[in-house]
């Protein structure tokens, strides 16, 4: 009886969340998230174009419990929006608590990315959402056994329909999960205001200073960290060890010159999404000022541009103050992207 109740209580707020939409019957983009002016326009493969029922199909399925076996984590369970949609342990815990093997990465702009996973092994946002599914570590099921179990819930059975114009499927659930995920666009922090949209109070001296340093020869951070996403999305080795459990893109192409390579990470919200490396081993912005003030550790594939900066006491503190400039509150805070 309370199965019955539930499913009928779903099905009415579903009516009611449809119902509610602007009366051209269209609810866009911009409606939801706020898209930067300054950022290019957002990639949506045929037949995954943005629409409101899509878009909330896959809000649904990110947090639904279901995708995994014991019915225990989702999508949110690691990528938590509070933190940028990232953790805060080093290593998270998928289905029965089993714990995962590298750090979870920010979703921040994540529909930007050319591939995915840190080895880069993942040609589009909609094929990465199977590798949680598979992996003992995450999801540990599979994707037709996900579908079987919410076919028998009319929420999803509805609004799949009225999304794609078919049944609740592997495509459908792949492609409504990769929708939503297109939305978590971020480009409204300090750095932004100030550098972009030329509000000149928007950073503080300090933070200005750090800029500057940041996108200076003597620090060659922008080397990797550029663009307006302040990433270029390479393949990079930063001297963390010498030598490395996690061989990293190696095993994608199994080139020893790709040896503990990693995709080089977006900066965008960083103050939050601590702690840090593809292992989660620093906990702070001062722990990695630290390690690239140092040159890292020797390693055969470290990029060339990582070497000691011999930075001072206050250009550390600077390049901390202007991370922390990329922090936009008004996308941890977007209610339309919490569960």
């Amino acid at each position: 009886m309370t199965l019955h109740r539930d499913r009928f209580i779903g099905f009415f707020i579903l009516i009611l969340i449809l119902g509610c939409r602007k009366e051209n019957g269209t609810t866009s983009l911009s409606d939801l998230v706020s898209v930067p002016s300054h950022f290019p326009s957002m990639y949506y493969p045929e037949g995954n174009e943005y629409s409101y029922d899509r878009w909330l199909l896959g809000k649904k399925l990110f947090y639904e419990n279901r995708l995994s076996v014991s019915n225990s984590v989702n999508c949110g369970s690691c990528h938590h929006a509070e933190k940028a949609f990232s953790d805060s342990i080093p290593l998270s815990f998928g289905d029965n608590n089993i714990l995962g093997k590298s750090n979870a990465p920010s979703l921040t702009n994540i529909g930007y990315n050319p591939y995915f996973t840190r080895a880069g092994g993942v040609p589009t946002l909609e094929m990465q959402i199977l590798v949680p599914i598979q992996e003992h570590d995450e999801f540990n099921t599979n994707i037709l056994d996900i579908i079987d179990k919410l076919k028998q819930d009319s929420f999803y059975v509805q609004l799949s329909r009225k999304a794609y114009g078919r049944e609740l499927d592997a495509f459908v659930l792949t492609r409504a999960i990769s929708n939503f995920e297109r939305s978590l666009i971020s480009g409204n922090s300090a750095y932004d205001q100030y550098f972009y949209l030329n509000q000149s109070n928007a950073m503080t001296q300090s933070q200005i200073k750090g800029m500057n340093l940041f996108f200076s020869s003597k620090t060659n951070c922008s080397q990797c960290h550029s663009g307006f996403n302040l990433t270029n999305y390479a393949f990079e080795n930063n001297g963390l060890y010498k030598s490395y459990r996690d061989s990293g893109r190696m095993r994608l192409t199994k080139l020893e010159s790709d040896r503990a390579k990693f995709k080089v990470p977006t900066l965008r919200n960083i103050a939050l999404t601590a702690p840090y490396m593809h292992d989660g081993s620093f906990q702070s912005l001062e722990s990695i000022i630290e390690h690239y003030n140092s040159g890292g550790k020797t390693h055969i594939s470290k990029n060339a541009h990582i070497k000691p900066l011999n930075l001072t006491y206050s250009e550390k503190q600077e390049l901390v103050e202007f991370l922390k400039s990329l922090t936009d509150p008004s996308f941890i805070n977007n209610q339309n992207l919490k569960r």
